[in-house]
């Protein structure tokens, strides 16, 4: 085929040949079929195709055995047994063997670099889901996210996550007149989510140095994508945290990358395998969000494609995005079953040679019906499709060889250490120790004002009664009545001196005036009727 084109396999020995268009995957896609049918195969066959043609994948391992497409098959490995009949049986005459560069990432750290997000990055909703919060607990959760914004406080981490919900408990009458009620069962709920969300390894994912989302889009000397690889055997024991963690990377990635329309071939390709389990249970906004994703990140030059065994678990809404569809056999054993099978062949172009819900049920391991968009955008007819071997190993790794390639990446030890800078957590501790210590200050400069005001009064209190005592005293009281009698009569004798010198002076006046009046009537006789 062409170098635009992936090849997928043939119809049937000399059949026509059937490929995906580059310039058309970032219209997405759906690989379905029971279990057991070979879809990881296809799987593996579309990640190799776009690795050769220069486009990074990424894709979550969810049994281990996609690891192998870092290492080339062989001969001798008993999976590879019957690719060779095969590749030869559908005209594949430039098969050979290959490995492709590969990333290994784990949320745990244990079987790849560690994948690390922030609280903030994640954002209410996605953690609502994760935490599977009711309405009530989910307002109440957007409130702390909304408080930490205002107050510029970093949720980097669950510690973080927790001292802000109890900061927002805290304030919750300051908060009910602005916000509505914040009820304190709805905030312990919360709280014992998180112990939950803790327990499944929560504390792992959620901190920094967070994922840079650069380090999906690399190729090696040789031009070929980085596959990335997320080790999902052990996540997928938490079904919930598997499938918000996939969401949240596909949301990152349409809020990070650019627009560029069209591209002759995607910037990204992203597997998204077991599927059915973002959607199971899922309340309305968050399929609503996963559809407006996938909807409008094609014009981000990413290429996304569910991987499911059963069609039907796909929402319609989304499942009207998923241009590319390669259809491995489904069991028509239940009802559900059925109307499966139903979905399925109503969703391919016709083919009048084919009875598209009748050879469904029929289809061999390798085999599917492929239906792929041609250069115009329109849908091929149905096709029912031998499906190329892959070129890696078909399985998994040792733990010898997964650890070699892990230190021999361009992702080196970035991720490795655990970074823990000041956040809310942090802020809000230093606050309530300076709060305390303030309020600690306080009450010891009230206690002191106290212990001072009741000094004082005792000290009145003991001056009174000093008084008080003093004046019961016989003694004193004998004293005090000696003193004022002595006190006056002295004053009186004083008074007396005083009182008999004026009047003695005005007495010597008198006798002076009348000295010298008889001298004058000596000398001048007074008539006689003066005298008389």
């Amino acid at each position: 085929m062409s170098d635009d084109t992936i090849f997928i396999g043939t119809a049937g020995e000399g059949g026509p040949r059937q490929g995906l268009r580059l310039d058309r995957a970032n219209r997405h896609g759906l690989i379905a079929g029971a279990t057991g049918t070979g879809k990881t195969i296809t799987l593996q066959g579309l990640a190799e195709g776009f690795s050769k043609a220069g486009v990074p994948v990424f894709l979550s391992d969810v049994k281990g055995d996609l690891a192998g497409i870092a290492m080339p098959g062989s001969p001798t490995h008993k999976l590879h047994e019957p690719f060779t009949k095969r590749a030869a049986k559908i005209g594949y005459d430039d098969y050979a063997y290959e490995a492709f560069p590969a990333q290994f990432w784990d949320l745990f750290g244990k079987q790849g670099h560690p994948v690390r997000t922030t609280v903030s990055e994640m954002g209410p909703l996605l953690l609502a889901r994760l935490m599977d919060l009711n309405d009530t607990q989910e307002g109440v959760l957007t409130i702390a996210f909304h408080l930490a914004d205002e107050d510029g406080l970093l949720l980097l981490d669950l510690d973080d996550l927790q001292a802000m919900l109890a900061h927002v408990g805290e304030r919750a009458s300051e908060l009910r007149t602005d916000y509505g009620n914040v009820s304190s069962a709805s905030v312990g709920a919360i709280q014992r989510k998180i112990l939950q969300l803790r327990s499944q390894g929560g504390d792992l994912f959620f901190g920094e140095p967070a994922l840079d989302l650069a380090d999906f889009f690399a190729t090696d000397d040789d031009g070929k994508g980085v596959v990335n690889i997320l080790a999902a055997d052990q996540l997928m024991q938490s079904p919930r945290l598997y499938s918000t963690f996939l969401l949240w990377l596909l949301s990152e990635l349409f809020e990070e990358l650019p627009e560029v329309g069209d591209p002759d071939k995607p910037k990204l390709v992203f597997f998204f395998d077991e599927a059915h389990l973002l959607f199971d249970d899922a309340p309305k906004a968050l399929v609503e969000k996963v559809e407006q994703v996938v909807r409008l990140i094609r014009s981000k030059g990413v290429g996304v494609f569910f991987v499911t065994q059963n069609p039907i678990d796909i929402p319609d809404d989304v499942a009207g995005q998923l241009g590319n569809r390669v259809q491995h056999a489904l069991r028509a054993f239940t009802p559900r079953d059925e109307k499966a099978v139903r979905s399925a062949a109503e969703t391919f172009r016709e083919n009048p040679a084919i009875d598209v819900a009748e050879v469904i049920t029929e289809l061999k391991v390798g085999e599917a019906l492929v239906s792929v968009l041609d250069a115009e955008g329109a849908p091929t007819p149905v096709e029912r499709t031998l499906v190329k071997p892959p070129r890696a190993r078909a399985g998994t790794i040792s733990t010898g060889e997964r650890a070699a390639l892990v230190a021999a990446d361009a992702v080196g030890t970035r991720y490795d250490e655990r970074l823990d800078r000041e956040s809310a957590d942090e802020i809000l501790e230093a606050r309530a120790a300076d709060k305390a210590k303030a309020a600690a200050e306080e009450e010891a400069r009230l206690e002191a004002e106290e212990a001072a005001e009741k000094a004082e009064k005792e000290r009145v209190r003991a001056e009174r009664s000093s008084r008080s005592r003093r004046a019961s005293n016989p003694v004193d009281q004998v004293g005090k009545v000696v003193q004022r009698t002595i006190v006056n009569r002295v004053g009186r004798q004083i008074g007396n001196a005083i009182l008999r010198g004026i009047l003695g002076g005005m007495a010597g006046g008198r006798a002076a005036r009348a000295t010298s009046s008889g001298k004058s009537k000596r000398k001048k006789s007074a008539p006689d009727w003066m005298r008389l």
